[in-house]
């Protein structure tokens, strides 16, 4: 043998999984359910001639099957009907030579011959114990012809023989084999579950763990016990006898609590610049980036957990991090947490689709470093426009200037339309100052923004102070006060409307019904009709300005009023869609039709 290996004897080191194996139903951990029912059954003499144990991976199917097995073949059972463990039946079981427990690998025996062999063993009666158990693993995988062969022997065994079928796949299973057995659906195993075990085995070994490690061995199984234990053997393998967090951590490539727990201190005191930081310092160590929005959603999750009371049972957490959770949610507001969650959430669901997922996250956690003060975000991060807006003065240089008759009275002068934060400078030599044909709230402003839904975090007029718009946007000046024909006003209204061809429904919606036109104090009142009272509502806080504005330009007169209303019931042109409606119109409008369709009794 090698020096390196002389103090060490390997072939006695058997792992966790094997040498901490549950030997009866008092062993067993997190199915307690199945186990008193096993054992109630045994109690009553009330035993199935098959068992099927179904359930995820490393959870004690073929444990329990061999616990049971061990326990109906005992000579001596304790009056809980544990097994003695010390009658020829059950030393012969755990010495691997029993002629009254078999089991038998489908993955590798899924033929049909291999199950006529099995049936030959059937017939053979038990020699020790009563029963002749067979257990066979993962039965899912047994053939179609194997299975068919093996559903009379199955259906009716000899008396002595019992089966018990364990899988991971339960839909993979014929239902003529469902149905002739008992079904016992096995559960993940929980982490407090887990954690418990793990301690009493580490306490055994002689292995010095906190409770931070098992939890997050625990959390790495998966509800799998055998899987757990596997991560506890790879763990004092790579840390000796001392086993810390930090070197759990680092061997499972886990994410560390400290990473979320910094992340959303960043989010608190709003600075972005380090939550990129720490999101640059985690996909630098490997971790999968989704991975970290994933961990991130929980870890807000268990913030909203720790802040409600009486969630307690929720956390399945060690008591130390509970206290950690407690403290940094007490800092946390529930809507902070809330709006968080909706913001992680949906950057999971585009993630995939997203072009570059990295930007993706990073304007993520942009967002949620500006959720409790919006008003500090810059201005890249809010959603404004891209480049500074200036006042809107209106400089005379830039105005065209109108010729107007000195002896005519002033123009009259027009409200402005994008409100009193718009001002609007005129010189007593220069004309009248445009009006801004763009309404403060316009589909174009609306469009500069990244959202569509009006918050104070993304409103563009919250931090600056005002609502201005660039000179660049203003309308001409209209100055004059003749009243054009109603055949131009009717020809420029039209226009106005094959302008918004790139809105259909707006488009639709202004060229519907004509325009009704009558004199009012010297000035024409112009009326266009809608469908109902949503639209006349979004047209009035929306639209009507900027229509009104466009028609004073395209006429060159200020002496019109826009107005909408609601048409009538009885102006609204009937609509035809269906097919009995089309013929209902022909025969009303045809009496030929009609008397044809009634002389040949036609169905319409």
């Amino acid at each position: 043998m090698s020096p390196l290996f002389k103090d060490t004897d390997m072939s006695q080191y058997i792992v966790s999984a094997r040498k901490y194996r549950p030997d009866s139903f008092g062993t067993l951990v997190g199915q307690d359910n199945i186990a008193r029912t096993l054992k109630n059954s045994i109690k009553r003499g009330q035993l199935a001639h098959a068992y099927l144990f179904c359930g995820p991976r490393g959870v004690g199917k073929t444990t329990v099957a061999r616990i049971f097995a061990k326990v109906i073949n005992c000579h001596n059972p304790s009056e809980d009907f544990e097994p003695c463990c010390k009658c020829e039946s059950c030393v012969s079981f755990q010495e691997g030579r029993s002629y009254c427990i078999h089991e038998l690998d489908a993955a590798s025996n899924n033929s049909v011959d291999d199950i006529r062999t099995l049936i030959d063993q059937v017939n053979v009666p038990p020699q020790t114990g009563k029963y002749s158990v067979f257990i066979i693993d993962e039965v899912h995988m047994l053939s179609a012809a194997a299975f068919n062969a093996f559903l009379k022997t199955l259906e009716e065994p000899p008396e002595h023989a019992i089966f018990i079928l364990a899988t991971t796949e339960k839909h993979k299973i014929l239902p003529t084999i469902l149905s002739r057995c008992q079904t016992y659906d096995f559960n993940r195993i929980s982490v407090p579950y887990i954690s418990s075990h793990i301690k009493d085995i580490a306490a055994k070994e002689g292995v010095t763990i906190d409770d931070e490690s098992i939890h997050v061995i625990a959390l790495k199984a998966d509800g799998a016990m055998r899987d757990a234990l596997t991560i506890f053997d790879q763990t004092v393998a790579f840390c000796g006898n001392e086993v810390r967090y930090e070197d759990v951590v680092h061997n499972l490539n886990m994410l560390d609590y400290d990473n979320c727990f910094r992340m959303v201190d960043s989010f608190l005191a709003c600075d972005h610049a380090a939550a990129l930081l720490k999101f640059n310092e985690i996909l630098s160590s490997g971790f999968n980036a989704l991975y970290f929005v994933t961990a991130l959603s929980s870890h807000l999750r268990d913030l909203v957990v720790a802040l409600s009371g009486g969630l307690d049972a929720l956390l399945e957490l060690p008591d130390s991090l509970k206290a950690k959770y407690r403290e940094q949610a007490s800092r946390c507001t529930l809507q902070f947490l809330y709006q968080a969650l909706a913001i992680t959430t949906q950057c999971e669901a585009g993630y995939r689709a997203s072009v570059n997922p990295r930007l993706h996250i990073e304007f993520a956690l942009m967002r949620l470093s500006y959720l409790l003060n919006p008003s500090a975000a810059p201005v890249a991060v809010r959603p404004a426009v891209s480049a500074p807006i200036a006042p809107a003065v209106v400089r005379p240089a830039a105005v065209t200037p109108v010729t107007t008759n000195p002896a005519s009275p002033a123009p009259p002068s027009f409200p402005n339309v994008a409100g009193s934060a718009r001002s609007v400078v005129a010189s007593p030599a220069a004309p009248a100052a445009p009006i801004s044909s763009q309404p403060a709230d316009s589909p174009a402003t609306r469009t500069r923004r990244h959202g569509s839904r009006a918050s104070s975090a993304l409103s563009v007029s919250a931090p600056l102070g005002t609502a201005s718009t660039p000179a660049a946007d203003a309308a001409p000046a209209v100055s004059s006060e003749l009243i054009p024909e109603d055949a131009v006003i009717q020809e420029k209204w039209g226009e106005i409307s094959g302008e918004y061809k790139s809105r259909p429904r707006l488009a639709t919606t202004l060229a519907a019904y004509p325009i009704a036109i009558k004199e009012v104090d010297g000035k024409k009142e112009l009326t266009f009709l809608v469908e109902n009272e949503g639209q006349k509502g979004w047209i009035e806080g929306r639209m009507l300005k900027e229509l009104e504005g466009k028609l004073m330009q395209k006429t060159g007169s200020s002496a019109l009023l826009l107005r909408v209303e609601v048409v009538q019931a009885e102006e609204k042109a009937k609509v035809i869609y269906t097919q009995r409606e089309k013929a209902q119109q022909l025969m009303s409008a045809n009496p030929e039709v009609l008397a044809l369709v009634k002389d040949l009794e036609l169905d319409v």
